[in-house]
């Protein structure tokens, strides 16, 4: 019969051998998802490349046509050369002395699929490894509540329970953009967020709540002034109001439509395009644009078509009294222009509005 202290410490043995192979097992899990994150990343990353290499060509040739275009309108513009060569990181760095911006677009906060998210943390860790330091996406918009399938915009809580729907997305938000501040602020990037309705964050208000409840030190405004046209406020004052959180612009044009009179600028007119139609405008995964009612109350025209100079020549100078170097990026979504036409229509008006400076 052995003594009880021999069994007593043959049972400690074997426990710690069991906690010693619990925590390999728990080590080598850990590994191994760090791994298939990694090769993820690189997969996305080549992603990127390969998708920037095939639409190289294309972007050459409309730039060729922009500048045909730009003489006979009495515009200029400098030369932006997108040209990817090879496969080495520093190759790429070359490349990132041009952007100003990488763009993720899509909702990143649940509902949203996770996958939206990712591609915002990919994004901001791509470019850290280029040297473009800004990266322009939108906030998200939350689900009414933890159950929700779908986002839920509220943009006018009389009531009660819309309150109660704003703070639990204000919860969700705040927490997701503590996070990405962090990622961004590791990575030596700003995020720019444009101020578009259907997210929490639609106006310069918004914007600053986030910025301010969040304590976020790498996240903050990309001036897109056409939301805020069509909403109905005053876009040189919203800069002069956000003053250093302006931290990227576009040069983007909205004009107010006799639909107005009836509709009022929050419209539900829409109607849906079909999967299988030609040219649809994908949003995200799974979605696309529908087509505006043929009375809107609100459209996106070219630069200087909206607007007319004297307004940029503000609009300019608001921003370089933030940042001097800021640049500003033609935006293009008036259906009645080609992308060639409108791009010279707004750099014309652009190059008009900083001569006034």
């Amino acid at each position: 019969m052995k003594p009880a202290a021999a069994d007593v410490w043959t049972d400690t043995l074997m426990a710690d051998i069991s906690r010693l192979k619990k925590s390999n097992r728990i080590l080598r899990s850990q590994q191994a998802a760090g791994q298939r994150e990694a090769r993820a990343t690189i997969a996305a990353y080549a992603d990127h490349v390969q998708a920037l290499t095939l639409r190289n060509a294309e972007l050459e040739a409309e730039n060729a046509a922009l500048r045909e275009a730009l003489p006979q309108l009495g515009g200029k513009v400098a030369s932006l050369p997108l040209r990817l060569e090879g496969g080495r990181l520093e190759d790429y760095r070359q490349l990132a002395a041009h952007p100003t911006s990488a763009a993720r677009c899509p909702s990143p906060t649940p509902p949203a699929p996770s996958s939206h998210a990712d591609d915002l943390r990919r994004t901001i860790r791509l470019a850290g490894l280029l040297g473009v330091k800004h990266v322009v996406t939108m906030s998200g918009t939350p689900g009414s509540d933890p159950d929700a399938k779908y986002p839920s915009w509220v943009v006018n809580p009389w009531d009660g329970v819309y309150m109660d729907v704003l703070d639990y997305q204000w919860g969700v938000a705040v927490e997701f953009w503590k996070e990405i501040d962090a990622l961004a602020r590791e990575n030596d990037v700003r995020v720019a967020i444009e101020m578009h309705p259907h997210n929490v964050v639609f106006s310069p208000v918004t914007l600053k709540r986030l910025v301010d409840e969040g304590g976020l030190t790498n996240v903050g405004a990309e001036m897109d002034p056409s939301h805020l046209m069509w909403q109905g406020m005053d876009v040189i004052a919203s800069i002069k109001w956000l003053g250093p959180l302006v931290f990227h612009a576009a040069a983007k044009d909205a004009t107010l439509c006799p639909g107005a009179d009836i509709r009022g600028v929050l419209d539900t007119s829409f109607t849906r395009v079909p999967a299988d139609a030609d040219g649809k405008v994908p949003t995200g995964y799974g979605f696309w644009c529908n087509a505006w009612p043929e009375n809107p109350a609100w459209k996106f025209v070219a630069v200087g078509l909206g607007n007319d100079v004297p307004f940029w020549t503000e609009f300019l100078r608001a921003l370089a009294d933030i940042d001097p170097g800021m640049a500003v990026n033609i935006e293009h979504e008036d259906a009645a222009y080609s992308q060639t036409e409108g791009r010279a229509l707004a750099a014309k008006s652009l190059n008009s509005a900083a001569a006034a400076l």
